[in-house]
């Protein structure tokens, strides 16, 4: 169990809080808007009504104390920002922030952030991976270099096991798992026969699964 504060209760922040309820954690929401925060109450019950720019009430919220600190904002780069620098000024342990632009994300980590997400950029990008490449049933970023992608099986492979087939050596990506049914088996074992009705959890770099799925 976390300890997270929230600052934002737009679409990104309040379904992030959601999530970390949802996953057992702390959350406490900040939003300056009281009509906001009403939309929310019935599923955050730890919610302060207050402006996050005002250094005097980002002292009261004792960051220090919180495992992570999300800066939610999206729609108004320089309140978020601010928020940043006054969340890392008051010992912040760990701040995650939101932008939409690249020059934003430079600026909030030299400002104080230890990690920027871009929520819609990110989102686009892997509904475009899995809905305009063949064979691709999801993907999900590790880095600019690898990725997680959930692949049919090669027609090749059909009847093959993992061993027989060299997947490490020849085609450079590791099988994390099977899935069949909507049932996902983790860590298949080497003499795990390749069947047409699933698909295959790899893991690897671009090019490499790009080759696979062609």
């Amino acid at each position: 169990m976390k300890s997270i504060l929230i600052i934002g209760l737009g679409r990104f922040g309040r379904h992030m809080a959601y999530k970390f309820l949802e996953e057992h954690n702390e959350v406490l929401a900040v939003d300056k808007r009281e009509e906001r925060a009403e939309t929310v109450v019935d599923r955050i019950k730890d919610i302060e009504i207050g402006d996050a720019t005002d250094e005097t009430f980002i002292a009261s919220l004792g960051v220090g104390n919180f495992d992570l600190c999300v800066v939610a904002i999206g729609d108004n780069f320089q309140t978020a920002l601010e928020i940043t620098v006054l969340l890392k000024d008051h010992g912040a342990k760990y701040i995650l922030a939101r932008a939409s632009r690249d020059v934003h994300r430079k600026l909030l980590l030299r400002n104080g952030a230890d990690h920027v997400v871009y929520a819609e950029r990110e989102m686009a990008e892997r509904l475009a991976v899995k809905y305009g490449s063949k064979n691709v049933f999801d993907y999900i970023e590790l880095t600019p270099e690898v990725a997680i992608y959930e692949v049919a099986v090669p027609e090749s492979w059909y009847g093959k096991s993992i061993i027989e087939k060299s997947i490490r050596t020849k085609y450079h990506i590791s099988i994390l798992a099977t899935k069949e049914g909507g049932k996902i088996y983790p860590l298949p074992q080497p003499d795990h026969v390749f069947q047409a009705k699933e698909t295959l959890m790899v893991m690897g770099g671009h090019d490499d699964i790009k080759k696979l799925t062609q």
